[in-house]
């Protein structure tokens, strides 16, 4: 999981945008008040349902949509699918962050598949809350180690890596792929330069060549990519 510093202060940084997808008042009064307690964070709309925040998305544009996943009129996975679905070529795109009791397996995977930038269980603290949202919106991936472990476990599962996508990884430089099996392992830029012992500008442009190379959305996307096709395995190996 990436770890993060002090709270920055409402002069560092623009205000980043959310919009709460719940089914339960309470829910979502709930995290507009803490969040919207926080200097550098915005609540700029509700949604009860999946239909409500796919259009809620569209409209008020936010930079991360906190998404339940189980909710009546289209659930939280159906409505990550239609949003990260609906990007446009370099067009900015709400980061979406899921959002659940259910600590089960098919969740974490299928919310990463479906287009997801991060996993969090409700009851996490407010402070991990604002730290998710401010981690998802810098365009990290949101990992926490449970979290990864079950989607290993997941990938095991589904057995032998997809042979005509692991062909994709040949258009990377040895460099980007080392770039790419830190980030499926869920290092943070900063971790992944101190590894390499290179800057953190150096890591931005690998894990930016990677994502046009490969056409992938984002970085947790890629560590999907890299699980899928083997370059990493179970208990964070790298691959053959």
């Amino acid at each position: 999981m990436t770890e993060v510093g002090p709270e920055p202060s409402p002069a560092a940084v623009a205000p980043i945008r959310v919009l709460i997808a719940d089914d339960q008042l309470m829910v979502r009064e709930g995290f507009s008040v803490l969040l919207g307690a926080m200097p550098d964070i915005e609540v700029v709309g509700e949604a009860r349902n999946g239909t409500e925040a796919v259009s809620g998305a569209a409209e008020l544009r936010p930079d991360v949509v906190l998404m339940d996943i189980r909710m009546p009129g289209g659930n939280g996975l159906e409505a990550t699918r239609r949003i990260a679905g609906e990007r446009q070529p370099d067009e900015a795109y709400p980061k979406v962050l899921i959002l659940t009791t259910f600590d089960l397996d098919e969740y974490v995977y299928e919310a990463l598949r479906a287009g997801a930038s991060g996993f969090l269980l409700k009851d996490a603290s407010a402070r991990q809350l604002a730290d998710a949202v401010r981690i998802v919106a810098a365009g990290e991936a949101l990992l926490a180690p449970t979290v990864t472990r079950r989607l290993l476990a997941e990938f095991s599962r589904l057995g032998a890596p997809r042979a005509p996508r692991k062909d994709r990884i040949e258009a990377l430089t040895e460099r980007e792929t080392e770039v790419l099996s830190l980030i499926a392992q869920g290092l943070s830029n900063g971790e992944i330069a101190q590894q390499l012992v290179v800057s953190e500008a150096t890591v931005k442009t690998h894990v930016s060549r990677v994502l046009v190379k490969l056409g992938l959305r984002d970085r947790t996307q890629a560590a999907v990519f890299a699980y899928e096709v083997g370059l990493v395995i179970p208990g964070g190996r790298s691959g053959g």
